[in-house]
């Protein structure tokens, strides 16, 4: 279930744009505003609204830490805000002083892109604040901007369609018309997919246009080969143009907002519709899910941002226990430590940790003395809270030191397969998992989600005998 748990209506006029950060709500308007919103309460913050721009903010992103927001405006400029206390960090001029639709951090926050109403693109140095590059497109208009996982190359939409996929060295790699009637919004899921059995990866990506389409697509990009867009399938559902789509933390959940006033939230895997959601009175402009919590808002022209909360029966609900599996916590992010944090009921940390610029190796070195006297947090049972979960997260360290093949990972379930079986669409999967698949009436494939030709499900014997002695050796 998605419930509909808050609703801010503090903005004048259209809301543009919502953004997340571990601890905050971002929101910004057409009356030239950007609002912040504490995520304990829906609180707006003290040093809330930000003013500045001369005319409508159009977008506002976070960096990766939470701690700089940007915002864009009709004025030709975006703005960089320290997050914690509303200063003012810098103003960036677009070279051409055209409006100014979109702007995105990196993923390492190295640096900051901003698209405008006459196709220039620029890539400021996020640490600097100079401008490093700029380029532009053939036709249209700047409207939507993406960044890979790995900050290795970020997607552009134009108003005339185009789909471009740059490097980070502002190298045009790869472009192509996607929407007949222009693209207005594009995502890229924060997990990447196999497409078949075997390398490469692929990263996946969500286009939503004036055509009334949403659109997925797989992304295959190497330094020296270039990038490759490969369509993968078009999600129904909308009766009108699309404007805003983002997937969720884990990539197991797509939300797209209309034109048709109505919000709609997509299972990424299979396609399906699991809920739409139509209490906005005008069109939806805005999509943003939470980083770490199962939470969405929703923006719209009814001036008006709604807050969901999803039941823990979700398909993100994982979301942050599959990300441990995946990455050491030495290598995690300050907004890793922060997600985790709300994963283990740890919210009121959240902000002594971002303050403090916590990330995954400083989270393995806290001591009793560390919390105590550099970090000062005085509850004796909240210290030794922190202290059991470390030593939870390293002792999950230790049992997964040797990664599962993934192969060997059902491809529903994500968990090692006990009795794998084959499909008749040729992947295979946990035999109990494919059943219920098939019980709830979905007949298509969910890696391809195309029709399976035969429900049949014949026994992997060699599979399960290669995972058995995988285990075997594991246990030596």
């Amino acid at each position: 279930m998605a419930t509909l748990i808050h609703t801010l209506a503090d903005h004048s006029d259209d809301v543009n744009y919502c953004a997340f950060s571990s601890s905050c709500l971002a929101t910004c308007s057409l009356d030239k505003t950007v609002r912040l919103y504490s995520l304990n309460d829906f609180t707006e913050l003290p040093y809330s609204p930000l003013r500045g721009h001369t005319y409508a903010v159009h977008c506002c992103c976070f960096s990766p830490s939470g701690r700089a927001l940007a915002s864009c405006s009709t004025d030709g400029t975006t703005m960089v805000w320290d997050s914690r206390n509303g200063r003012r960090l810098a103003v960036l001029e677009q070279p051409s002083g055209s409006p100014v639709r979109v702007c995105r951090f990196s993923p390492a926050s190295t640096y900051l892109v901003s698209g405008a109403a006459d196709g220039s693109v620029v890539l400021w140095n996020a640490q600097s604040l100079k401008l490093y590059r700029s380029e532009s497109v053939k036709d249209g208009s700047l409207v939507a901007c993406a960044f890979s996982p790995n900050g290795n190359f970020f997607v552009t939409g134009s108003s005339c369609g185009d789909l471009t996929i740059w490097d980070d060295k502002m190298r045009c790699l790869y472009n192509e018309k996607t929407h007949d009637l222009g693209v207005t919004c594009c995502d890229i899921s924060s997990q990447s997919v196999c497409d078949g059995e075997h390398e490469p990866r692929y990263f996946q990506m969500a286009s939503c246009g004036q055509d009334n389409q949403v659109k997925l697509w797989l992304i295959s990009f190497a330094d020296i080969l270039g990038a490759e867009l490969k369509y993968k399938c078009t999600l129904s559902g909308h009766s009108a143009p699309v404007l805003a789509c983002a997937f969720s933390y884990d990539g197991q959940m797509l939300v797209s907002g209309s034109v048709d006033k109505c919000v709609i939230i997509y299972e990424t895997n299979t396609g399906n519709i699991l809920h739409t959601l139509s209490q906005h009175t005008r069109y939806v402009t805005s999509c943003a899910f939470a980083p770490c919590v199962l939470l969405l808002a929703t923006g719209s022209m009814d001036k008006t941002v709604n807050i969901w909360q999803f039941d823990h029966k979700q398909p993100c609900s994982g979301n942050f226990i599959q990300k441990e599996s995946k990455m050491t916590v030495e290598n995690w992010s300050e907004e890793d430590v922060l997600a985790w944090l709300h994963t283990q009921d740890l919210t009121d940390l959240v902000g002594i940790f971002q303050m403090n610029n916590i990330d995954g190796q400083e989270l393995l070195n806290l001591t009793k003395e560390s919390l105590t006297n550099e970090l000062k947090i005085e509850s004796l049972g909240l210290r030794s809270k922190v202290l059991r979960k470390i030593e939870e997260l390293r002792m999950k360290m230790e049992s997964a030191s040797v990664a599962i093949p993934d192969e060997f990972l059902c491809p529903i379930t994500r968990e090692l397969m006990k009795e794998p079986v084959i499909a008749a669409d040729g992947y295979s999967y946990e035999k109990e998992a494919l059943e219920n698949w098939l019980s709830n009436k979905r007949h298509s494939s969910p890696m391809t989600n195309l029709p399976l030709p035969s429900l049949v499900l014949t026994p992997n014997r060699s599979l399960k005998m290669a995972i058995s002695r995988w285990l075997e050796t594991q246990q030596k």
